[in-house]
């Protein structure tokens, strides 16, 4: 039986969200068998696979389909782990089924006041998600951070005040991630050149599985 079915999501384009998927699969698929679902139609996520050589370890990926709900049901029964990568919107039945299929969502949030005003809506549609799965349980993940960066700090005490906890594990802005994207890999297949990456994506995952 599954043990965590977790979406990254968010209406907003360009937070990190097909990054933060692929990477957190790979990390889980360390620790148990593991299964990509590509909701979004721009297909990201299923391109960055196909990229993939033999060796790159990435967990293997299946379309959403016409009837979400169903895929991710049937992988659940498959494998420990299931990671959901959405498409950019909040509305549609594709969401709403996403949502009503996971134990687990992950919000993942730049530091920009644009992003900041972005995430009161996602705070609004997960709770009204809530109503129809009472087991969801959603927490915000801050990417690109820059320690030494005054914006990053505040956002995170801006967000400290929404209804979506934040995770005290983040991604910082590294280029690792753009590099493993480039190669068709995770930042687990970069080796030592990924090392901060790895230990940023073993924080999240660490922090996600105890909660």
């Amino acid at each position: 039986m599954v043990d965590r079915i977790i979406a990254v999501i968010h209406q907003k384009g360009g937070t990190g969200k097909t990054t933060l998927a692929l990477n957190l699969a790979a990390g889980l698929a360390r620790r148990g068998s593991t299964h990509l679902v590509d909701a979004d139609p721009q297909r990201s996520l299923s391109q960055w696979v196909e990229m993939a050589t033999d060796g790159a370890g990435l967990p293997p990926v299946a379309q959403a389909g016409g009837d979400p709900f169903a895929t991710i049901a049937q992988l659940a029964r498959a494998h420990r782990y299931v990671v959901v990568d959405c498409p950019p919107v909040l509305q549609g039945d594709v969401v709403a089924a996403v949502m009503c299929s996971v134990q687990m969502v992950l919000i993942p949030v730049l530091p920009s006041p644009m992003d900041l005003w972005a995430s009161v809506g996602m705070a609004v549609a997960v709770g009204e998600a809530r109503r129809l799965n009472r087991d969801l349980r959603a927490r915000l993940v801050l990417n690109q951070l820059e320690s030494r960066n005054a914006l990053s700090r505040a956002m995170r005490e801006a967000l400290a005040g929404f209804d979506i906890p934040i995770l005290q594990a983040s991604m910082q802005r590294r280029a690792a991630y753009r590099s493993a994207a480039v190669e068709g890999t995770s930042v687990y297949g970069l080796g030592k050149r990924a090392q901060t990456a790895v230990a940023d994506m073993e924080a999240i995952i660490e922090e996600v599985l105890c909660l």
